[in-house]
């Protein structure tokens, strides 16, 4: 393992923020509450990592963690786990790098004069709502050093513990956006896809709790599978209980399968709907994104069903934000 034989002045480049040098690497722990998981404590060198591109509506995240436990078999970040010479399947559901000192580090960053308090946003690569933060509650740390320094953020999550921090985000004094990502509305497909991700009825009532809170919170419908859960009859049950639940607003989005993804998310469908991998192959024979003819015939599907239930524009395009004397430049994308 490229971080096994590190000394306490080793340095290594291309590593993870984090685990350049067996300083940063404290310990691993295994402990009865969560079998067969590893959490890598480490203490991270840097918080804040850059969006290149400038294509979103931010140009910073925060990610407190490497690795998921939600073990979704399509998530697209598995392949980050290779830089740690980790595997993408099993090792980044099991083998999870905690960045411990993340909160302390991050106050850091956002004092720097050069900081220009841009939008951030967690939970773009992993959940920072995962099982893990019960343990590490990392994330009340991280919400007061981004309020404190007057910096704009966003949360998307598919975890139900942030009911745990909705009294501290409520009471921010700068924008915030928070969105839960919620696309399979059948329980037994999610325990078989999404194993460690909380139960349909467990986000919605999270949603509801987010809007009591007086906060927005969009959806990410995301993602659509082809043949499993995009005909228009489970659409419109899923729009209509997000609906229900108080959502401000939904973004759907079709599964894309990039390379490493790709072959775990294959094997699982091999194994759970053998029937439907000769037409997957086919769908995305060119590429990591669905063909565009299929695209274009759920798009159409689709926008009728968003402007029945009242989210005629996605999640992005709506006021999901709460603004606090905010430019409109800064709303987040969630």
């Amino acid at each position: 393992m490229r971080w096994a034989g590190q000394r306490i002045d080793a340095e290594m480049a291309g590593a993870l923020p984090g685990l350049q040098s067996i300083a940063g690497l404290v310990r691993s722990v295994t402990t009865p509450e969560f079998r067969g998981v590893t959490f890598h404590e480490v203490l991270a060198r840097s918080a804040l990592n850059s969006v290149p591109g400038g294509g979103l509506p931010f140009g910073w995240t925060v990610n407190p963690y490497r690795g998921c436990s939600h073990a979704c078999r399509y998530c697209f970040a598995r392949p980050t786990h290779t830089y740690l010479e980790l595997d993408q399947g099993l090792d980044f559901d099991r083998q999870i790098v905690v960045k411990t000192n993340v909160a302390e580090v991050l106050r850091r960053e956002l004092a720097r004069p050069s900081w220009a308090r841009e939008q951030v946003a967690l939970g773009t690569n992993t959940d920072p709502y995962q099982r893990a933060e019960g343990r590490y509650q990392l994330m009340p740390g991280i919400i007061a050093a981004l309020a404190g320094s007057g910096t704009p953020f966003s949360i998307l999550t598919k975890g139900t513990l942030l009911r745990r921090d909705l009294e501290q985000l409520s009471a921010v004094d700068v924008p915030v956006g928070i969105a839960v990502s919620l696309a399979l509305g059948d329980d037994e497909l999610r325990r078989r896809l999404e194993p460690g991700v909380p139960s349909v009825r467990g986000r919605l009532e999270l949603i509801r709790a987010v809007r009591a809170a007086g906060l927005p919170c969009g959806v990410m419908v995301a993602p659509i599978l082809p043949w499993l859960t995009d005909s228009a009859d489970q659409l419109d049950q899923l729009l209509g209980e997000l609906a229900a639940a108080g959502a401000t607003g939904v973004t759907p989005l079709v599964l894309h399968l990039r390379p490493g993804v790709r072959e775990w998310f294959m094997a699982w469908l091999a194994a759970d709907h053998p029937e439907l991998v000769a037409r997957y192959e086919s769908l995305y024979a060119h590429g990591a994104y669905a063909a565009p003819s299929f695209r274009k015939a759920f798009e159409q599907k689709v926008r009728p069903l968003l402007t029945k239930h009242g989210f005629a524009r996605p999640a992005y395009h709506r006021a999901v934000v709460r603004e606090k004397q905010a430019p409109p430049a800064q709303e987040a994308l969630f």
